[in-house]
């Protein structure tokens, strides 16, 4: 076991990481390939399909030259897992090729899809109870509807069914084994819209009530699975199993042990996903939480509560890149602590809408108190605060679905590098914030999964002995945090 190498891609929305890890889930070579994703005007949010897969193998090509530059030997590496975006998705035909660009998660296309389904309560309730979801442009289904009725060839294709959807998972899998292979797993499938919790199905019933029965759906299978093989279009002269596919949030979750009930992590990306294991039964929630898989081998299938936050990082680019406040963002923590307070400046984050727990799809962003006394460090603490200020709201709701105490929060994700939001969200929880000391926790778990699918890991007590990669860097005061959350909370009422 101790030879064994693990080669773990990690598919964001910005960029491909590709790391090689040991055994101990230490890192042995790592390499990043920037991704271009296009935003339109009407909210759409698109990407390359073809330009997703190069870059994969771009980042693998790079990751494996400087594994051998610094002597590594290929033979070592023993299985490959996959993390990726979620809800994004490809539609592609029976020759392979995709028929639309790739429908990023961002994209707010169907939101007067979402109004037309959510006018029908039996819709409505149905999609909960089965799906754990709620109807809204963050998912895919109601997107790909969209697909479907406003481009003639996938529509004909789906009608004819020679049209095949896929997240992101599902289309490298698909590219990596030349259509070999068309799995995805239980993580991604449960974003869809589509798949049934219960069961661990996709819903007939769903998909005939939206239309797309005639649309190909992968078989869903758990994150630790021997997926495929493939030689990275021959990056490897022996192929090499992929035995884990898993969204990224989820995978995060698994990477910082979240694998009993009662944990609870935060990534803070260009979005936010608060993840809290709740065991292993799905479980709806009354307070604005979807319900979702956490993650799942071949012997269990552990659930999760999730809050979805939609703008967390993507705030703090939009004053960089629009309002052009500061050259980057490692330059916002020295700001917003150059001022005492926020001198009644607040933001209100919906550029994309509000995620959980308030779902207002057509809620729209706006910067609230300002006075001429105001400067720039104001606004942009302002923008700070709001990610602890979501944060907050989404573990009191997940906190009153469970009637569990969260005493502490692990998180992960670049925004954690800003000791300003990190201090500020332990002062609003008044709990301890665990950072993690790992910063590719995603890619860390799956590499963990694809150990456990090749069984380089006998089971998860094993894996649950890596875990000391966390360190307990804040606790909370209190201060005047929550008197700032109760005022911005007003702001959304």
């Amino acid at each position: 076991m101790e030879s064994s190498l693990i080669l773990s891609i990690d598919q964001g929305t910005s960029s491909t990481k590709t790391i090689i890890f040991n055994t101990k889930g230490e890192v042995i070579a790592k390499a990043t390939a920037i991704l271009e994703t296009q935003y339109l005007e009407g909210g759409f949010v698109e990407q390359d399909p073809e330009g997703i897969y190069q870059n994969v193998l771009l980042s693998v090509k790079n990751c494996l030259a400087t594994f051998t530059a610094n002597g590594g030997e290929i033979e070592a590496i023993k299985t490959a897992g996959i993390s990726n975006q979620r809800e994004t998705f490809i539609v592609w035909d029976e020759n392979g090729k995709a028929l639309a660009p790739a429908v990023v998660w961002q994209c707010k296309r169907s939101i007067a899809i979402c109004n037309e389904l959510n006018s029908k309560v039996d819709v409505v309730e149905d999609v909960k109870r089965k799906t754990g979801l709620i109807i809204d442009p963050y998912f895919s289904g109601t997107k790909l509807i969209w697909l479907y009725r406003h481009n003639v060839d996938i529509k004909n294709k789906i009608e004819s069914g020679k049209a095949y959807f896929g997240t992101v998972d599902t289309w490298l899998l698909f590219k990596l084994t030349g259509g070999e292979r068309y799995l995805t797993d239980y993580t991604n499938a449960s974003r869809t819209l589509l798949f049934n919790l219960e069961n661990l199905q996709w819903d007939k019933e769903i998909i005939a009530t939206m239309g797309l029965s005639g649309v190909h759906l992968p078989e869903p299978k758990p994150s630790a699975y021997s997926f495929g093989e493939s030689t990275f279009e021959g990056l490897f002269t022996t192929p090499l199993t992929i035995t884990s596919m898993i969204g990224d949030s989820h995978a995060a979750a698994f990477g910082e042990g979240c694998l009993h009930p009662g944990t609870a992590k935060a990534t803070l990306g260009t979005g936010c996903s608060v993840l809290m294991n709740i065991g292993v039964a799905p479980q709806l929630s009354d307070s604005g939480m979807i319900t979702t898989i956490c993650w799942s081998t071949e012997e269990r299938v552990d659930y999760a509560l999730e809050g979805v936050i939609v703008s967390c990082g993507s705030t703090i680019e939009w004053l960089k890149n629009e309002m052009q406040l500061f050259d980057s963002s490692h330059q916002t923590e020295a700001m917003a602590t150059s001022v005492t307070d926020n001198n009644g400046v607040y933001i209100v984050p919906a550029f994309s809408g509000l995620g959980a727990p308030y779902w207002d799809m057509n809620k729209k962003a706006s910067i609230e108190g300002l006075t001429f006394d105001c400067t720039k460090n104001h606004i942009v603490r302002a923008a700070l605060e709001t990610i602890p200020f979501q944060i907050k709201a989404v573990l009191d709701a997940m906190q009153n679905d469970t009637k569990v105490t969260i005493d502490e929060l692990m998180v992960n994700g670049g925004i954690t590098a800003n000791n300003f939001v990190m201090e500020f969200l332990a002062d609003l929880l008044h709990s301890d914030v665990i950072k993690s000391t790992m910063p590719d926790v995603s890619a860390l778990g799956a590499a963990y999964l694809a150990a456990l699918g090749n069984g380089i890991f006998n089971n998860l007590e094993e894996v649950k002995q890596l875990f000391s990669h966390k360190e307990a860097l804040y606790s909370g005061n209190y201060l005047k945090a929550g008197q700032y959350y109760d005022s911005w909370n007003t702001l959304l009422s």
